[in-house]
């Protein structure tokens, strides 16, 4: 999560005091951006992201809110860190659950390497939909962007593709289904089902079992998401099908 969304979660983040937003800003840092400390820098360099303008003396501030009866901040030979009262307040009105927070991670890292702009697209939705605990959609997306993502994979390389094209007759046997060529995107889906393209990509040899397997449970678990039923999607299905297919297809297929 970037700075801004986090203070755009925070009601009145504007008008709080120089206290409560460095208190806030530090929690930040501290949480999303792994920092054990802080110095006056860090919370600066946060008041420029935020184009937050401030008469307050940063460093001061700091060493002040150290030497409260009740202080908010250690000091320590490294920096400043929030107290153990003060930061578990926060987790409590702010935190999310570690996996969330990695996961969030996971997905807020991946745009830049995400090669086309549909996968980008698909991305976008999948975060927007994690972030409002969207599950079942989010599953939706996730799988449509790891798709997507394995179907340019085998088009990139006329190897893969001709390997790919060779197994679809060693699979079928009719000969509607045994005479299909994938030349472009769109053949994929006008001649072949999301699960006959996992099983040629097995015959194929293009990815190891458990590329297969994931693939295959995560389409299960699509299907499940996106048709009508009683089932209840929760953040740890979400959870382990964004950090599965991002890691072994999005990530792992370059």
């Amino acid at each position: 999560m970037v700075l801004s969304e986090f203070v755009n979660q925070v009601a009145g983040f504007d008008k709080l005091p120089p206290r409560e937003k460095i208190k806030l800003i530090g929690w930040y840092l501290h949480t999303y951006e792994g920092k054990e400390h802080f110095h006056s820098d860090h919370i600066r360099a946060c008041y420029k992201t935020l184009h937050l303008v401030t008469k307050e003396n940063i460093g001061q501030s700091l060493m002040r809110m150290a030497s409260y009866n009740t202080p908010d901040l250690v000091r320590e030979k490294q920096g400043f860190k929030l107290t153990r009262p003060v930061r578990s307040q926060f987790d409590t009105k702010y935190g999310n659950q570690p996996s969330m927070q990695a996961v969030s991670k996971l997905l807020t890292d991946l745009p830049g390497k995400v090669p086309n702009s549909s996968e980008k697209v698909f991305l976008s939705e999948a975060i927007d939909c994690y972030r409002v605990k969207a599950y079942r959609a989010c599953i939706v997306m996730t799988w449509n962007l790891a798709f997507d993502h394995l179907l340019n994979w085998i088009l990139k390389d006329p190897a893969r593709l001709d390997s790919f094209n060779a197994a679809i007759p060693k699979k079928f046997q009719s000969p509607k289904k045994s005479g299909i060529v994938i030349k472009d995107y769109d053949d994929f889906s006008d001649e072949l089902k999301e699960s006959e393209i996992i099983d040629l990509c097995k015959t194929a040899q293009l990815l190891n079992d458990n590329v297969v397997r994931t693939l295959r449970e995560k389409l299960g678990r699509r299907n499940t998401a996106a048709h009508p039923s009683t089932m209840v999607v929760l953040q740890p299905q979400a959870d382990d099908t964004i950090s599965d297919l991002v890691h072994n297809v999005v990530l792992a297929l370059t």
